[in-house]
């Protein structure tokens, strides 16, 4: 956590972290599976409320320790990380990510986590 870190400081931050496109592919798996583990957990069985964030959550720390090498920004900030991963997933599925990748900035900045 960087202290005085505004969100619109963190999201540019979060996008510097998931600079590479298989990262972020690997991450919207996770977030689609959770959110079936949720919907089955919903109305099949509570178990799958159990495995929604280990599988949201271990397709996305995979993705950073094996692709991107790097900390996933979860520890830091886990509500803002848990929200910007939703926004990532929206941005991208309109076709609106490439904008707020460019400008957040090229990767390796004093804040980044590598």
């Amino acid at each position: 956590m960087v202290p005085g870190m505004t969100y619109a400081d963190f999201w540019h931050r979060y996008l510097r972290a998931h600079s590479r496109g298989s990262t972020r592919a690997v991450h919207y798996a996770g977030t689609a599976l959770a959110l079936a583990a949720l919907t089955a957990g919903a109305t099949l069985d509570w178990r799958w409320l159990a495995a929604a964030p280990l599988v949201g959550y271990g397709f996305a720390w995979t993705a950073h320790v094996v692709l991107e090498g790097n900390t996933p920004e979860t520890f830091g900030h886990p509500v803002w990380s848990l929200a910007s991963d939703a926004r990532m997933a929206i941005l991208a599925c309109t076709g609106r990510l490439g904008a707020h990748l460019a400008a957040a900035g090229p990767k390796g900045g004093p804040d980044d986590p590598a």
